[in-house]
């Protein structure tokens, strides 16, 4: 049942999109939204988003050619020259943040010259937005790779360290599917009070994964070096998961309750990325206290048995010495 629970929280993940934060995280009343209204009701939706054109001067003709006949912009500005340079000022006609701003952005890059490069607000945010999403993979690769060897050397038993990484990914998944939800989809607007921009901020899936994970990580090696320690002195799996559970779990969850409380408090008030850091976290502590450490872990070590704590004899050769107990302290 928690494993189902987790899964149908993470499915919406899958539809996650991210974007860079607009004037929208900025409250109604501030002067900067005000003017930023006044900006795009004088001079149309995509005036605050303009595109700098830079380009040798011998292209200049081209790229007008080129952004004018381009039916996604709605102006483009006389030239300015400098040093065999040519200065454009192209006005799209979407909106700050939209999809059709960043299509925009990538159509017109593919069009214009070589000797082109597209700046600005906009197209900053777009490159930035890109590069986050492509280190993506990269981090999370990092992050399981570098918890499960940790994991390994700490407790010399990588069944239960691969099984501890999985379950931390389940999760931090389900945590971003709630994500989507709430602040792509829009739910709970009005009781966390703000106004969903239709994706989540382009930063969180790298910042909240870490943290995410790290959270997740203290509470697993609470638990696994608790639980280790116990087998080695029973020399009973079964035995050592009861008694890991006893001693640790009223401190998780203690631990856990205080700051899903801490977290929520941002959920509460601030613009929208405090509200995306509270509550994301928030979900994540919860899920992870509750519906994994409390219920999956104990069960997957149970199933995984003696074997939860078998080091291959190589393995063993090549690890550090290491004092659970003592890092069990340093823990607590």
């Amino acid at each position: 049942m928690a494993i189902a629970i987790l899964l149908l929280l993470a499915a919406p993940a899958l539809g996650l999109r991210t974007g860079m934060p607009t004037i929208g995280v900025v409250p109604h009343d501030a002067d900067s939204r005000e003017g930023h209204a006044l900006v795009e009701r004088g001079f149309g939706a995509g005036a605050p988003s303009g595109l700098q054109v830079m380009l040798a001067e011998r292209d200049l003709t081209r790229a007008r050619a080129v952004l004018k006949r381009d039916p996604e912009i709605a102006a483009v500005t006389p030239p300015q020259r400098a040093g065999g340079q040519a200065l454009l000022t192209a006005v799209p006609k979407a909106g700050e943040g939209s999809r059709e701003l960043r299509s925009t952005i990538d159509a017109v890059r593919g069009e214009l010259p070589a000797s082109a490069l597209v700046g600005g607000p906009a197209a900053e945010n777009r490159d930035l937005e890109r590069a986050l999403t492509s280190r993506l993979p990269l981090v999370v690769g990092v992050i399981l790779g570098l918890g499960f060897v940790l994991l390994v050397v700490l407790l010399r038993a990588p069944l239960a360290a691969a099984a501890a990484v999985a379950l931390n990914l389940f999760a931090t998944a389900a945590a971003f599917g709630i994500a989507r939800l709430v602040f792509q989809n829009g739910a709970l607007e009005g009781l966390l009070g703000f106004e969903s921009q239709g994706f989540v901020d382009a930063w969180a899936p790298i910042f909240f994964f870490a943290l995410v994970f790290a959270l997740a990580m203290d509470y697993t090696v609470f638990l696994l070096a608790t639980t280790k320690e116990a087998y080695q002195r029973s020399g009973d799996a079964s035995e050592a998961v009861v008694e890991g559970l006893a001693r640790t779990g009223p401190v998780i969850n203690a631990a856990a309750a205080v700051m899903v409380v801490v977290f929520m408090t941002f959920a509460l008030a601030g613009p929208i990325p405090p509200k995306e850091m509270g509550f994301i976290l928030a979900a994540a502590v919860l899920l992870d206290a509750t519906l994994v450490r409390l219920l999956l872990q104990p069960v997957a070590l149970r199933l995984l048995g003696p074997r939860a704590w078998w080091t291959p004899a190589w393995m063993d050769r090549l690890l550090p010495g290491m004092s659970l107990s003592e890092s069990r302290r340093g823990v607590e």
